[in-house]
């Protein structure tokens, strides 16, 4: 059994730099479940830049804002790779189908709890948190009752990383106004609400499917 199942569609998949590197990391030792592990260090490190940002001032803190928004995209990076590694290049493993799901739960709560800690409001953190594995529970869920994944948003994995890596950007810039986590607030605001209506509406597509034997498109 290896990792061949159904896809997130993603456009960089097909962009020369992301295969010129795949193709590289398919000729190392480097395995495509390494890399996934990978995907929960640098989420853990990016938790953890966001958790420490909230505890320093002036440069340190705009220093750590950037690092959390770099490691929020090596994430991502991590997520990329190891599926062409596995799938285009060859190397998928049996037990790969846990590896390629598992990193992800992980890093979706490392991240936004360390954000919330970081603003000293970490029910916030744990709820978009705990809506990030929610959308992707529903989807798993419609893929064990034989529906189509649906990768759909409007706060897909991709969606969360881009709202937190600009969200971190931004903090690093805040003492221009004299700001103090209001951007990572509002940033972790529209996580947690976006990733519930991400959740809904999913179910709602998959509870159609399950009736009519189609993806209510409405």
């Amino acid at each position: 059994m290896t990792e061949t199942g159904d896809r997130r569609p993603l456009a960089s998949r097909n962009t020369r730099w992301a295969q010129a590197i795949a193709r590289r990391l398919a000729s190392m030792s480097i395995t495509p479940n390494r890399i996934s592990q990978a995907s929960m260090l640098a989420a853990a490190l990016g938790g953890l830049s966001f958790w420490l940002a909230g505890e320093t001032e002036d440069g340190s803190r705009a220093a750590l804002y950037i690092a959390a928004a770099l490691f929020c995209q090596m994430r991502l990076l991590c997520n990329l790779f190891d599926g062409m590694v596995a799938v285009e290049g060859g190397k998928g493993e049996a037990d790969g189908p846990f590896w390629n799901e598992f990193p992800d739960r992980v890093a979706d709560i490392l991240i936004f709890i360390g954000a919330g800690y970081g603003i000293g409001v970490p029910a916030l953190g744990y709820a978009a948190a705990a809506f990030a594995v929610l959308t992707a529970y529903v989807r798993e869920l419609g893929r064990a009752n034989g529906a189509p994944s649906d990768f759909s948003g409007p706060m897909a994995k991709q969606h969360r990383m881009a709202t937190m890596t600009a969200a971190a950007v931004l903090s690093a810039f805040e003492g221009l106004w004299l700001g103090d986590g209001e951007v990572l607030w509002i940033a972790l605001l529209l996580v947690a609400a976006g990733a519930a209506l991400t959740a809904l509406l999913r179910a709602r597509r998959q509870i159609s499917w399950l009736r009519h034997g189609e993806t209510d498109k409405r």
